[in-house]
C-alpha cells in the first residue's frame, strides 16, 4: 500500500482536490487520551483507492479543506466503529462526518457477527492478517517512523474492499439505508449528547427524589469541571464519592471530610464548589426534583423479557441479522416501561426502519399479553 504523509496545508489542499469526485473515503483516526478527559488527534488516515493519505494534525494549520471533506454529502465515510473517531472529529474540528457507513453495524446487519472488531472483519472478507506492531505506538512523538506510517497506511486500506463488500452485500438484502440511518441516529447522539450520568451508577435506583437530585447535579458538576481541565472524570470525583455526596448530603467542610471518602487534595481543590453544589440543589421545591428510577425488573417482568428477547431473535432471524443489530439491551427495558404506560423518551433508533420491522410487533405483542 503506497502512503503519503500530509505535513503542510498546501498538501492537503491538493490532496483532497485530487480525489474530490470519489464515491467513498475511508476514514480512521490515532489519538491518545494522557490523563487527559478529550482525545488529543495523533494522526488522520485517508484512504479513496490505491494511495492511503496520512494526515498530520500537528503539522497544519488550515483545517477548513478536511472538515469540508466530513461533511460533503456526496462522498460517504467509510469507518469502523467509529464512536471515538466521531469523539474525536467534533473535539478537533467540530463537524462530524456524513454520510457515515459503518461497517461494524453493516457487519451485524449482514448477521456477521455483532462487535465484530476490525482486524477479524478484514479477515473475514478479505482473507487478510493485519500488522498489530504499532497497536500501542506512541503517536504523538515526532518524527513518525516509517513503521508507523505503514500500520497506519494499512490500517485504513482495506476499509475499502471490506466496504465494498458490505455495500454489495446490503444492497442486495435492502439494507443499506438501514446502515446510513444508523449513522445518522449516531450522528444525531452526539450532536445533542444527553446527560446520562446514571448509566455508570447502578444503585442509583436506591436513591430518593431529593437524593436523586444532588446526584444529578454533583455528576453534572463533575462533567463540566472534567472538560474544563481536561482530565478524566475520575480525576475530579469518583463514581462512589459521587453516590456518598448524594446519600449523606453533607452541608460544611467537617461533614464533608467525615461523609464522603475523598483526597485531601480534591477537598482543597474542590471542597467549596460541591457543598455550593449542594447547597443549590437543597434549595429546589418538591415538585421539581426528579421522579426516582425504576428499580431492577421483577420475577415476572423478567420473564417478558426473556419473551422479548426471543421475539427479537425471530425477527433477527428472519431478516438474516444479528439480534443485537436489532435492539440494544436497554431497549427492552424501555419498552416494558412504555407498556405500563410509564413516560419514555424515545432514542432517535426508534425511528425509521426499525419502528415497522422491530418495535411495531413487540409492541403489538406486549398490548396482547403476549409477552
Amino acid at each position: 500500500m503506497q502512503w503519503q504523509l500530509i505535513e503542510s496545508d498546501a498538501a492537503l489542499r491538493g490532496a483532497l482536490e485530487a480525489v474530490a469526485g470519489s464515491p467513498a473515503v475511508a476514514v480512521d483516526t490515532e489519538f491518545m487520551r494522557r490523563n487527559t478527559f478529550f482525545p488529543q488527534v495523533a494522526l488522520v488516515q485517508l484512504c479513496f483507492g490505491n494511495e492511503a493519505l496520512l494526515v498530520d494534525p500537528l503539522a497544519i494549520s488550515d483545517t477548513a479543506p478536511l472538515a469540508d471533506l466530513l461533511v460533503n454529502p456526496a462522498i460517504t465515510k467509510v469507518l469502523h466503529s467509529a464512536s471515538e473517531d466521531l469523539e474525536v472529529f467534533q473535539r478537533w474540528l467540530g463537524v462530524l462526518p456524513e454520510p457515515l457507513f459503518d461497517t461494524q453495524r453493516a457487519a451485524a446487519l449482514l448477521n456477521m457477527g455483532f462487535g465484530l472488531g476490525y482486524s477479524a472483519l478484514v479477515k473475514l472478507v478479505c482473507d487478510v492478517d493485519l500488522p498489530k506492531g504499532e497497536t500501542r505506538s506512541d503517536w504523538l512523538q515526532r518524527p513518525l517512523t516509517d513503521s508507523q506510517c505503514e500500520y497506519a497506511a494499512q490500517d485504513v486500506a482495506w476499509l475499502l474492499p471490506v466496504w465494498q463488500h458490505l455495500h454489495e452485500r446490503c444492497l442486495e438484502q435492502g439494507k443499506e439505508d438501514w446502515v446510513l440511518a444508523d449513522g445518522r441516529d449516531t450522528l444525531a447522539v452526539y450532536r445533542a449528547p444527553g446527560m446520562d450520568y446514571l448509566k455508570r451508577i447502578k444503585t442509583a435506583w436506591k436513591l430518593d427524589r431529593r437524593q436523586l437530585g444532588a446526584l444529578l447535579a454533583v455528576c453534572a458538576w463533575r462533567e463540566q469541571t472534567a472538560r474544563s481541565r481536561d482530565k478524566p472524570r475520575g480525576w475530579i470525583i469518583d463514581d462512589a464519592a459521587c453516590l456518598q455526596l448524594a446519600q449523606t448530603g453533607p452541608g460544611n467542610p467537617d461533614e464533608l471530610k467525615a461523609r464522603v471518602e475523598l483526597p485531601a487534595s480534591a477537598l482543597r481543590r474542590d471542597g467549596d464548589a460541591i457543598l455550593q453544589v449542594l447547597a443549590a440543589q437543597r434549595e429546589v421545591a418538591e415538585a421539581d426534583l426528579p421522579q426516582r428510577l425504576p428499580g431492577p425488573l421483577n420475577a415476572p417482568q423478567r420473564q417478558r423479557l426473556k419473551r422479548l428477547k426471543t421475539q427479537v431473535a425471530d425477527i433477527a432471524r428472519r431478516l438474516g441479522a444479528a439480534p443485537e443489530a436489532l435492539l440494544q439491551s436497554r431497549d427492552y427495558e424501555l419498552l416494558l416501561r412504555e407498556s405500563r404506560g410509564e413516560p419514555v423518551e424515545q432514542p432517535p433508533h426508534w425511528q425509521g426502519w426499525r419502528r415497522e420491522i422491530v418495535l411495531e410487533p413487540l409492541r403489538a405483542s406486549l398490548q396482547g399479553g403476549g409477552s
